[in-house]
């Protein structure tokens, strides 16, 4: 993000003083940190997924916010796409509606595999969002059981239940959460020998079976270019909300082979990125 900052002009130490925050925190103890972070007087604050937007939103209705978040519609952070509305703006990712294609290019990649689970993080993934993915799981003959976890702790438990409930592929949801534990999750994941798509094409890239959605990378330098446009005086209400603009579908076939499995030549050939 800040490599695409200084080629717009924006250096730190220069004209660009960044205030470091952590919300690496437990939800009853968002509001305390979102208060902290205002009370340092940012000109903009760059912030994640809806629970701390939302937080963000509950301390100031003054200072720019520039989130990023699965939906940002849906979760209510801002009016619409193009009138965001107040002081919030940033990149609505469609991470759960890509769930759903996610699933879609499981079932493709193993035609013959009817039990199916999905990891899915408590209180982040909607409810109404697991039964779409049950229905649409159901409409195409695949028997689709949710595991829930809450922290990094109810990873490896949850993967370990996965297994010996019998599935045999896994959808990672879209979550922050698996994401900043990536490394846990494809590991162990891979220990266990299960199938899995993942969220971010950086996630095969670091041994995950599949992947499919937005670069993160690029992502960031979207999201870099919208703080570079507030910083320099436009207002979030009028800075229409932005979605991401690339999908990529990519395979790892290393991680296929130590499956024993063979990818069908059809998702071979739709691949953005093969890693071999």
């Amino acid at each position: 993000m800040f490599d695409e900052m200084r080629r717009l002009g924006f250096i730190e130490g220069q004209n660009l003083a960044v205030v470091p925050g952590s919300f690496g925190f437990d939800r009853d103890q968002l509001a305390k940190a979102a208060a902290a972070v205002v009370k340092a007087s940012p000109d903009a604050i760059v912030c994640g997924p809806g629970p701390y937007a939302r937080a963000l939103q509950g301390a100031t209705q003054i200072v720019p916010l520039v989130c990023m978040s699965d939906d940002m519609v849906g979760e209510g952070l801002v009016a619409s796409l193009a009138r965001p509305g107040a002081n919030t703006t940033g990149i609505s990712i469609l991470s759960t509606e890509l769930d759903g294609k996610r699933q879609d290019i499981l079932s493709e990649a193993l035609p013959n595999v009817q039990q199916m689970g999905a990891l899915a993080h408590a209180n982040y993934t909607p409810q109404r969002h697991l039964r779409e993915l049950r229905n649409r799981a159901r409409d195409s003959g695949i028997d689709l059981t949710i595991f829930e976890v809450a922290n990094r702790e109810e990873i490896v438990p949850a993967i370990d239940r996965a297994k010996l409930s019998g599935v045999k592929a896994l959808n990672v949801l879209a979550s922050p959460l698996f994401f900043d534990n990536s490394r846990v999750v494809i590991e162990h994941i891979g220990i266990v020998q299960l199938p899995a798509i993942y969220q971010w094409p950086e996630m095969a890239e670091q041994g995950g079976f599949a992947a499919y959605g937005p670069g993160i990378a690029e992502l960031y330098r979207q999201r870099a270019r919208m703080v570079v446009e507030v910083l320099k005086g436009t207002k979030p209400a009028d800075l229409p909300v932005e979605q991401p603009t690339k999908f990529e579908l990519v395979i790892n076939i290393k991680t296929a082979k130590a499956l024993g499995l063979t990818v069908p030549q059809s998702l071979l050939i739709r691949a953005d990125e093969i890693f071999e």
